[in-house]
């Protein structure tokens, strides 16, 4: 898998981190994790291939994760470079992903689940696991966040792992969701006293990595208070395996 860090950061107006977005690369084909506002034009501007995209996840409906997916789908519906596309294109998310793309048609008749190639709009029930991309099976975990928020991990035929918890709070169901990932894309909004209890903060996040061994842990959906930090030092002090601060556009082979 190559994962590319598109938006690192959160809903904060940030200089040099857009809100939440990913690119997964797959034996079987590419995601898109999250579509923030950001997401269509950080898409672009890496040069990756939106106009072929297989499918999109998103984990729930804070606007910083889901509020480019109408444009993207309004961007994607008149751009000359999708005109002669053909191949489906997979949207999953939480029950309510439906009704929210309709208030938006509703808004002023979009249509824009009426493409030039057909679209499978899938709501995903809390712990349901399906092939998300050939070869590719997915499995999902409700976390400490929002009602309708989820985890997902991803394994791939050979056994590699991805998993991705968008926001979250803390919990040993989340430790046992996130055991022996190849790589861990863990939020850590906060570097400590966090405001809210349904983020993590470092320590947190460094307890679950201590907890669940990912070779590789990837800390993510970063508040402006790390900036000038040396996350990647910090967090080595708290656990001694391999932790990388997410940074636009960074990518990483795993």
């Amino acid at each position: 898998m190559q994962l590319f860090i598109l938006g690192s950061g959160t809903s904060v107006p940030h200089a040099h981190r857009a809100s939440p977005a990913f690119w997964l690369e797959t034996s079987g084909g590419t995601l898109l994790l999250d579509v923030s506002a950001d997401a269509t034009h950080r898409m672009a501007e890496e040069q990756l291939d939106w106009p072929n995209l297989d499918a999109i996840w998103v984990s729930h409906f804070h606007l910083d994760h889901v509020g480019g997916l109408a444009p993207f789908l309004f961007g994607i519906k008149w751009a000359p470079h999708t005109q002669g596309r053909n191949k489906l294109l997979r949207i999953f998310g939480p029950e309510g992903l439906r009704r929210i793309l309709e208030s938006v048609d509703d808004s002023n008749n979009y249509r824009l689940l009426e493409l030039k190639f057909p679209v499978d709009l899938v709501e995903v029930r809390s712990g349901e696991a399906f092939e998300l991309l050939p070869g590719v099976m997915a499995e999902t975990f409700s976390t400490p966040h929002t009602a309708e928020s989820k985890a997902i991990r991803l394994t791939e035929k050979d056994d590699t792992s991805f998993v991705y918890t968008s926001d979250t709070g803390t919990s040993d169901e989340l430790v046992e969701f996130c055991k022996d990932a190849t790589l861990l894309l863990l939020e850590c909004s906060f570097r400590k006293d966090k405001p809210v209890p349904i983020h993590l903060e470092l320590s947190e996040a460094m307890e679950i990595a201590g907890r669940c061994s990912p070779r590789t842990l990837v800390l993510t959906h970063l508040y402006p208070e790390w900036d000038g930090i040396n996350l990647a030092a910090e967090a080595k002090a708290l656990w001694p395996g391999e932790t990388i601060e997410a940074k636009d556009g960074l990518r990483l082979n795993f």
